[in-house]
């Protein structure tokens, strides 16, 4: 899945590590920002960081979340299905993107006339069951 200047193995190796990062936040009871997610990909991968000023590489990262989300679902499927994207939200902001909302209706979790009540007790939901699921775990290391 090429895309954005992007090889199949550096975006396997972006999810795989996105994944992971979004997992021990989830296990930490911790949102993210797109910001410290970029930052962190960079560090823990040695590849460029994504260049927010640009409107294809705001929409990379959000393919990036989608590809974290299905693959996450794939690994580890819940009912009701939970989005780890959901942890993920602008700096200084208190709730998740639109890209966010936008594949919660493509993966049929949000009606597609939802409205703005509704989108928000989906992301609290959301993010809350990640907290649930994940705090709850016992450590494997």
């Amino acid at each position: 899945m090429p895309g954005y200047g992007r090889t199949d193995s550096e975006w396997d190796e972006l999810v795989s590590v996105g994944r992971e990062f979004l997992l021990e936040r989830a296990k930490l009871g911790k949102p993210t920002s797109y910001t410290e997610l970029n930052v962190t990909l960079a560090g823990l991968t040695n590849f460029r960081p994504f260049d927010f000023e640009r409107h294809d590489e705001r929409a990379a990262m959000g393919q990036l979340l989608g590809l974290i989300v299905k693959r996450d679902q794939a690994l580890e499927p819940s009912d009701p299905p939970l989005m780890l994207s959901a942890l993920v939200s602008y700096l200084n902001a208190n709730d998740a993107g639109p890209g966010f909302y936008q594949l919660a209706k493509e993966l049929r979790l949000l009606s597609l006339s939802a409205s703005k009540a509704e989108l928000d007790v989906f992301w609290i939901k959301q993010v809350n069951g990640l907290y649930d699921r994940h705090r709850s775990r016992p450590s494997l290391a």
